[in-house]
Formats: C-alpha cells, structure tokens, sequence
C-alpha cells in the first residue's frame, strides 16, 4: 500500500529491468490471479495491517494465490528488536518505536535513508501474530529464518562494521509453506 516505496521499485526496475510489474494495493483485498504462485514474497507486508483480523486476511489471501507446496518468505521488523540499540544509519535506514502498542504489535516509524529518504509509519506484527496468523490460513512450517551477512558483506566493510546489527537484529525472515 505504499506508493512511495512502489514508486521506488519500479524507478529501480527503470534502470535495471528485471522484468517485475509493481502494483499498490491492499493484500487484505489481493484479487484473484490466473494461475497460483510457487512462491511469494512479503517485504515489510504486514505493517500496514490496521487489526490482527487484517493480518489474517492477508494471511488468508497469499495463501489462496499458491499452489500447494508453495513457499511464502516474509521479510520484516524483527519481533524481538530493542529500539534503545544503536543507530542503524551507517545500514541505511532508521527504526524508531513511536511509544504505543497496538493488538498487532508496536508502532514504529522506519526511514528507507535512500535519496531522497523515505520515511513511513508502521506497525510490525510481534511474534505471535505472525505465527498464529500464518498458521490459521493455512500455512506449515512456519520457520524463523535469522538473517545472516554474506560473505561479500563481511569482506566489502571493516572488522566490527556488523557488529551492531548482529546484537540487535533489526529485521528476520519467516519461511512457510502453503
């Protein structure tokens, strides 16, 4: 649902085409595709979420959108974050909690430090949510995934550089399959 970041993606597909067509709009209400999907990815998905009932619905209509077998990787807030860590800028993006919790999870407002910055307000589901939600449309082995630095990563910047984003992860990833 966030125009700014599609908008984004598609100025990335402009310079380096990978043949990906971006659509804004609400998972909760994903229309019908032709054929199912062997995979799905959600990046940051479920932050717009407005209940748990909204998480379960766009649950429910991923789930519908893969043929059996499929696999559904969820990449986002980490529940068990501590927003009292360090900065995460020198990573290129800032996360901050904005004091209140809902039944989903807190509110946070996450800053993309791109050029020019892209800042949104969010509401990350905490573990819970994700796992029950995940599991009462359907999916199975709903596994947490840490993330890990590439070997790339850990050669391309200085001993330490990391260090602060592995005591304090500030994103995961969930595998499930439909």
């Amino acid at each position: 649902m966030s125009g700014a970041m599609v908008d984004a993606a598609r100025s990335l597909e402009d310079r380096d085409p990978l043949g990906v067509r971006y659509e804004v709009g609400d998972v909760a209400e994903l229309r019908a595709f032709e054929e199912p999907f062997d995979l799905a990815v959600g990046v940051q998905l479920f932050n717009y979420a407005d209940g748990v009932a909204t998480v379960e619905r766009m649950c429910r209509a991923v789930h519908r959108s893969l043929v059996p077998g499929a696999e559904f990787f969820v990449f986002g807030q980490n529940p068990d974050f501590r927003f009292d860590g360090p900065s995460l800028a020198k990573y290129g993006f800032l996360c901050a909690s904005l004091g209140e919790e809902t039944e989903v999870g807190p509110r946070v407002r996450i800053t993309a430090l791109l050029d020019p910055p892209i800042s949104f307000e969010a509401n990350p589901p905490s573990r819970e949510v994700y796992e029950k939600s995940l599991r009462a449309a359907g999916f199975h082995e709903v596994t947490w995934v840490p993330l890990e630095i590439s070997p790339e990563g850990l050669r391309a910047y200085d001993e330490g550089f990391w260090d602060d984003l592995a005591a304090n992860p500030p994103l995961t990833m969930l595998r499930c399959r439909a």
